[in-house]
C-alpha cells in the first residue's frame, strides 16, 4: 500500500512539473514546419497561425476571453471579429463509434480518453487533439497502447509559439447522450484527467476557448515593406522630374 501511495505521489509531482508556462520546444511535434505565422492585427508580432495540415487558422492567444461556459464560449467565438474576419468558431470534433464516451480508452484508438483519434487522410477527428498530440507533440499522462502511467516526458511540455495555454478547452460538439454536456480536452489541468484527455464536461462548467477558422489567411506584407516601397517610388519620381528640367 505504501509503495502504491509513493508511486502515486511521484506521478502527481511529475504532472505538476509541467504546466501552462510551457514554451516552444524545437524539434518536438510538427509546429515549426506546419504552423505558418500570420499578422492579422499586428505588423510586428504574429497573432495567428495557419495550420497547413488541418487547413485552418488558429489565434495565437489561447486565452483571449478567460474561462467561460460552453454556451458563452460558442457565442464569443461566433461573434469574434479579428483581423477583419468574423467567421471564427470553436474547434471541431467527430464523435466516432457509439454515441458519447462508452468507448473510453486509456491506451488510445477511440474518440474518448487518451491518445484519441486525430486525423486519418482528409478526415479530421479532433482539431484540438491533433494540435496537442501531433502539432505540439505533447505526451499524455498515460502511455499509448498499454495505458501504463506515468508516461515519461508527459504533460504539457510544448506550447509551440502559442500564448497563454490553459487547462480545459471546449470543442464545438455537444455530447450526444446528454444535451447539457459538451466535448472538450484537457491541456493542462493539474490532474491525470487532463494532459491530452478528451472527454466531456457539463456546459455550465468553466473552460477556455481557442478560436479557429477554416482556411488560409494571406500574411500581410512584412513590417515597413509598403512604406519603403512608397518612399522608393517617390524618390524615383523626384529624380525623373529633375532630369526632365
Amino acid at each position: 500500500m505504501k509503495t502504491a501511495l509513493k508511486r502515486w505521489a511521484a506521478a502527481c509531482a511529475l504532472v505538476l512539473a509541467g504546466g501552462a508556462g510551457a514554451a516552444g520546444v524545437s524539434g518536438k511535434g510538427t509546429w515549426e514546419t506546419t504552423l505558418q505565422q500570420r499578422f492579422l492585427e499586428s505588423e510586428t508580432v504574429a497573432d495567428a497561425f495557419y495550420d497547413t495540415e488541418l487547413n485552418v487558422t488558429w489565434l495565437r492567444n489561447a486565452n483571449v476571453n478567460g474561462p467561460m461556459s460552453w454556451d458563452d464560449a460558442n457565442a464569443w467565438a461566433a461573434n469574434l471579429v479579428f483581423g477583419g474576419y468574423s467567421d471564427w468558431r470553436l474547434p471541431t470534433m467527430v464523435d466516432t463509434g457509439g454515441p458519447g464516451c462508452a468507448d473510453l480508452s486509456y491506451g488510445g484508438g477511440t474518440d474518448c480518453g487518451y491518445h484519441v483519434q486525430t486525423k486519418s487522410g482528409a478526415t479530421v477527428f479532433s482539431e484540438l487533439a491533433h494540435l496537442w498530440y501531433v502539432t505540439l507533440g505533447n505526451k499524455s499522462f498515460y502511455a499509448p497502447g498499454s495505458g501504463g502511467w506515468p508516461q515519461q516526458g508527459c504533460c504539457l511540455t510544448n506550447s509551440g509559439a502559442f500564448a497563454n495555454m490553459r487547462s480545459w478547452y471546449w470543442s464545438g460538439l455537444e455530447y450526444a447522450p446528454d444535451p447539457s454536456v459538451a466535448w472538450g480536452i484537457g491541456f493542462d489541468t493539474g490532474s491525470v484527467y487532463g494532459y491530452g484527455y478528451q472527454a466531456f464536461s457539463g456546459k455550465d462548467g468553466m473552460g477556455y476557448a481557442l478560436a479557429v477558422r477554416a482556411g488560409y489567411l494571406p500574411p500581410i506584407p512584412e513590417p515597413g515593406a509598403a512604406v519603403l516601397l512608397l518612399i522608393g517610388l517617390g524618390a524615383l519620381a523626384t529624380a525623373r522630374r529633375r532630369r526632365s528640367r
